[in-house]
This record gives C-alpha cells, sequence and structure tokens, in this order.
C-alpha cells in the first residue's frame, strides 16, 4: 500500500471512526460525513488520474455534488432541530416522542 493510499484510507477511517464514537452533538456527526466524503472525492480524483482515463471523468464530479447536497440538507436538518428542540445534542433527539 501505497502512502498515498493510506493516509486516504486512514482519513475515511478516522471520520467513520468519528462518527460510531463521537455522536453527541449534529455538527460533528455531520463533519465526520464530509470528512468521509472528502477523502472518497479525493481518493476518486487521484485514481482517475492514475487511470488516465476519460470516461470516469465525471465521478468526482458527481460525488462532489452528492456531497454539496448532503452537506445542505445536513445543515438544513441543523438547523430545523436547533429550532425545535433548542439544541443540536442527538441524545435529545427521539423518534419516538411526537
Amino acid at each position: 500500500m501505497t502512502p498515498v493510499h493510506f493516509a486516504f484510507s486512514s482519513t475515511f477511517m478516522l471520520g467513520l471512526v468519528g462518527l460510531a464514537f463521537h455522536r453527541t452533538h449534529l455538527l460533528s456527526a455531520l463533519l465526520c460525513l464530509e470528512a468521509m466524503m472528502l477523502s472518497l472525492f479525493i481518493a476518486l480524483s487521484i485514481w482517475v488520474l492514475q487511470l488516465d482515463s476519460t470516461s470516469f471523468s465525471a465521478s468526482p464530479m458527481l460525488l462532489l455534488a452528492f456531497s454539496a447536497c448532503e452537506a445542505s440538507a445536513g445543515l438544513a436538518l441543523l438547523v430545523a432541530t436547533s429550532r425545535t428542540h433548542g439544541s443540536d445534542r442527538l441524545q435529545n433527539l427521539n423518534l419516538l416522542q411526537c
């Protein structure tokens, strides 16, 4: 495994570990998701450059567009949650209560 591949896989795994174990606030969960998407974007971009193929050149931009949509939906949920519940703590969000 090259150092570049190790760096991107460790970045993805750190984001995944942060998402799994440090879920106290919604904002920290969203930041971990963004770190995972950014590492996937950079790894996919490097993979397309190494392949030297034009057929996959739109894939990183498509991933970046989906990542931007995910970020905007996450921020909208963060604002809505902060307005209704008063904070962004994930322990306050109970799906069983109406």
